[in-house]
């Protein structure tokens, strides 16, 4: 006997609206950073990752998605070096923050494709 029809009714990614609310537009935010100021680029990808990596979390433990274990603290570890960055601790032009915001987007689509390829869906 299977729980996937639970399991996906559960599933905030199933839903267009809560996954617009949850992952697209703190994505959207992220790249809108891009052109403010390095000070408010930092906050303002702070706070999409603590958003994104929470939403992630809440999701798995709502209905065992896969790949949400892993991109929920992924997301949140990589508010580290967006700190770095944004306190100045590390100097990069808007190049530099181009390729941290595909590092943390890229990454977190690969780590989707990877653990859902090899554990499945639900897990």
């Amino acid at each position: 006997m299977t729980n996937a029809p639970i399991q996906t009714s559960r599933d905030w990614l199933g839903s267009a609206h809560t996954s617009l609310l949850a992952w697209w537009m703190p994505k959207a935010a992220i790249l809108a950073g891009l052109f403010v100021p390095v000070s408010f680029r930092a906050v303002i990808w702070i706070i999409a990752l603590i958003w994104m990596g929470t939403a992630c979390m809440l999701n798995a433990g709502r209905c065992n998605r896969t790949h949400c274990r892993y991109t929920g603290p992924y997301y949140l570890a990589m508010i580290v070096p967006v700190m770095a960055l944004g306190a100045g601790l590390i100097t990069v032009g808007i190049v530099g923050w181009v390729w941290l915001g595909v590092i943390i987007l890229g990454g977190s689509g690969f780590i989707w494709w990877a653990t859902e390829r090899k554990w499945g869906k639900f897990s």
